[in-house]
């Protein structure tokens, strides 16, 4: 009889999936308590009713990522779309 293992390999892509998502989402709420400016951490900053930082908000909302792509086609695979999607 064979030992039994801990965990087995058919789970191995379901754990590297949950990983991932579970990196996605650390990496989310970081960002957002580390750099939002709606995000009120000190005391200072929660005693003001409106924070006056629309430059600050649009620094936020333009990281350079979405600046990277702005100008690009909404397409995940532009080659495979266009080679079925062409006409002859």
């Amino acid at each position: 009889m064979a030992p039994s293992r801990w965990m087995k390999p058919e789970v191995y892509p379901l754990m590297a999936a949950m990983t991932f998502v579970a990196g996605m989402c650390v990496f989310s709420l970081t960002r957002n308590v580390l750099i939002n400016p709606d995000v009120r951490i000190n005391k200072a900053h929660r005693a003001t009713a409106v924070l006056e930082n629309e430059e600050e908000g649009e620094k936020y909302a333009h990281h350079s990522l979405r600046n990277f792509l702005r100008n690009r086609s909404p397409q995940i695979m532009p080659a495979i779309n266009n080679f079925f999607s062409r006409r002859d």
